[in-house]
């Protein structure tokens, strides 16, 4: 993407398409990262947010679910 100078115009591209609450660059393990925080209401949105990454920018994509206080109360009631 640094090499590429429409890489950052397609990064632009899909936050502004994908709208997440956050983004965060980093370094994990080596390789350039990029932290996306986006609400998931379904799991069919998962393609949604990961073929652009894997088509437009070669990316490696990783999801990991998170609950904020309220939903961890919420599941806890469900479970017993």
């Amino acid at each position: 993407m640094i090499q590429d100078p429409n890489g950052f115009k397609a990064l632009e591209n899909y936050i502004a398409k994908v709208k997440p609450e956050a983004v965060y660059f980093t370094e994990e393990g080596g390789d350039r990262t990029a932290l996306f925080f986006v609400d998931v209401a379904s799991v069919d949105m998962v393609p949604v947010l990961a073929e652009p990454l894997f088509q437009g920018l070669n990316a490696k994509v990783e999801f990991h679910p998170a609950m904020n206080l309220d939903e961890v109360k919420r599941g806890i009631q469900k479970s017993k």
